[in-house]
């Protein structure tokens, strides 16, 4: 029932997404607003007598520091005790949008790009001696590579025996010096 009614409340809200029939995201304020944020609830089996899953830890939320995190969530948590045994998704979406502004007061925004570079500039001593390695691949002119398909079946595949002429050459060559 709680399913059905949360489908026809947020028909055509962009906000809220479905990702599977017992788990729901739905992003607190506007795309970008650097107060937005993301929060995942999942049904338990028991759920609504047992409290649903709460998390935020989508790729949404990097930009909020985990103290702000554990405050927002600590703060849904109170509302889901005091819904407990009833249908409360909607009502858990609802209570974070009307609290936006007290759940992000303390939050600075943390510069995922500077975080990302860092990260980067770091593996980037590790990750050259490998790219250089990929520089020195052969590179075949169109010919070479025309000639190549040519030899190989649609799957890239060489035919069935196409060595066998140097394979008879070799032991023939082999074969008459044992008789010497």
């Amino acid at each position: 029932m709680e399913l059905e009614a949360l489908r026809s409340i947020y028909e055509g809200d962009e906000s809220f997404r479905e990702l599977s029939p017992v788990s729901f995201q739905y992003r607190i304020g506007e795309n970008g607003d650097p107060k937005a944020f993301l929060i995942e609830i999942s049904w338990t089996e028991t759920y609504p007598q047992t409290p649903p899953i709460l998390s935020m830890n989508a790729f949404f939320n990097n930009t909020i520091s985990s103290a702000v995190k554990q405050s927002i969530l600590a703060k849904l948590q109170e509302a889901v005790e005091a819904n407990l045994g009833t249908a409360m998704t909607y009502t858990l979406f609802e209570y974070a949008k009307d609290n936006k502004e007290q759940f992000m007061e303390n939050h600075n925004p943390i510069n995922s790009a500077t975080s990302i570079s860092n990260i980067i500039s770091i593996e980037t001593p590790n990750t050259a001696p490998s790219s250089k390695k990929k520089d020195k691949k052969e590179q075949l002119s169109k010919a070479q590579k025309r000639k190549l398909a040519d030899k190989t079946d649609h799957k890239g595949e060489l035919p069935r025996g196409w060595n066998w002429v140097d394979v008879v050459k070799h032991l023939s060559k082999t074969g008459s010096k044992d008789d010497e």
